[in-house]
């Protein structure tokens, strides 16, 4: 099972740093780092803080795969 995000994609539309969206949620820029390179499966306050700050959904943020 494997977890996709689009964090960077919207952190490229809102033009926004790594370091600036784990200032905003609180967590550091290695955490978003993780999440984006999908070793890290966020907390799912986490996830819906993320969401907030893009004002979207946690499902379009990110998507469990049945992946191996």
């Amino acid at each position: 099972m494997g977890l996709r995000t689009r964090i960077k994609e919207y952190r490229a539309k809102f033009d926004m740093k790594q370091e600036d969206l784990a200032t905003l949620v609180g967590v550091r820029r290695e955490t978003i780092s993780h999440l984006e390179k999908g070793k890290y499966n966020p907390s799912l306050k986490l996830a819906f803080d993320i969401a907030k700050v893009f004002n979207t959904s946690v499902e379009e943020l990110f998507e469990f795969t049945n992946d191996e």
